[in-house]
């Protein structure tokens, strides 16, 4: 005869049978990603620590796939699709182009940008407030940006008057950008000379213009693939003595002048609390795009010293951090 407490466990037992089943099967994650796993715009440390504080852990009932394109636009299409194909339940991205090609391989599939530049201008979402489709993130006014740059760098070196700007022209956020940079060079009474490339072979032809044609400096726009030039382009600014301003911290480290940018921490964690919110039911659609809130000043005062900078402590001041 079966005793009530024989009768109790076999009850719990069927109960708890299908929940280990479920926990088995751990939720999926794809990366894709328009450079490497390396670079200075890819922080995916914070964005697994917050998951992990979220109750998603790597290995237990999280799977995280990466695609790295490595510069090659080309590739995002074929890597989209491979996550597509995985099944992934969301694909996390890191700019523009990775965005637009996960956009154009599915229509079904959550994405979520850990970091891109005017979105609505981009065509990425309809608004900020209301994305709209499979798609929402974190991302910031890469123009208003990249013109505050601009006046930080006259700020800093007041003898600047010719600056050269390097973008990727087929990089949608980058034309916007550049108009933006143009009006406040008028401004500042600072010509500006477009240096375009469209992939990294083109940085042969422009670091010539960088070092022989007189440019008192250059501002270096945030994209995956210029991102895995950006240590040349230290190296050939620093043997020209010519300053060399970024939108990665990391960047002023290895030697450039100076950065200012949004927190990519900050941003990579905000985008992990909206994969979060995914996982557990909600529709990007319906999830505002999170705004940059926290933004970095990162200045390198023994680069200023070998380019023969005197900074004001005025500006120093007002640094978030000051390499020696």
């Amino acid at each position: 005869m079966l005793d009530r407490r024989s009768f109790v466990a076999g009850i719990a037992s069927l109960i708890a049978a299908p929940l280990a089943a479920e926990a088995q099967q751990a939720i999926k994650i794809g990366f894709l990603l328009g450079s490497s796993l390396s670079s200075p715009s890819v922080v995916i440390e914070p964005f697994k620590q917050t998951l992990r504080e979220k109750g998603w852990i790597e290995g237990q009932n999280l799977t995280l796939e990466y695609r790295p394109a490595e510069g090659h636009y080309e590739r995002l299409p074929a890597l989209a699709r491979e996550l597509v194909d995985l099944r992934v339940d969301v694909i996390v991205t890191d700019g523009t182009p990775p965005t637009r090609a996960a956009m154009n391989v599915t229509k079904t599939v959550s994405i979520v940008m850990a970091t891109t530049g005017d979105p609505v201008g981009a065509g990425l979402v309809s608004s900020l407030a209301r994305p709209g489709g499979n798609v929402t993130g974190a991302s910031f006014f890469f123009p208003e940006v990249q013109a505050k740059r601009l006046e930080l760098l006259k700020e800093a070196a007041p003898g600047v008057t010719q600056v050269a700007v390097v973008y990727n022209a087929l990089n949608p956020v980058h034309e916007p950008a550049v108009v933006a940079i143009e009006a406040a060079a008028k401004q500042l009474k600072v010509q500006i000379q477009r240096l375009a490339v469209r992939a990294s072979t083109d940085f042969d032809a422009v670091f010539p213009v960088m070092t022989k044609q007189k440019m008192d400096a250059v501002t270096v726009l945030e994209d995956p693939m210029i991102n895995l030039q950006s240590l040349r382009v230290i190296d050939v600014a620093l043997k020209g003595r010519v300053p060399a301003v970024f939108g990665h911290a990391s960047l002023v480290a290895a030697g450039g002048f100076m950065s200012y940018a949004p927190s990519r921490p900050d941003m990579w964690r905000r985008a992990a609390l909206l994969t979060d919110k995914i996982l557990r039911g909600a529709k990007p659609a319906d999830l505002p795009v999170e705004q940059a809130e926290k933004f970095e000043l990162v200045i390198n005062l023994k680069t200023a010293r070998a380019l023969g900078l005197t900074i004001l402590p005025s500006l120093l001041l007002r640094a978030d951090r000051i390499i020696e």
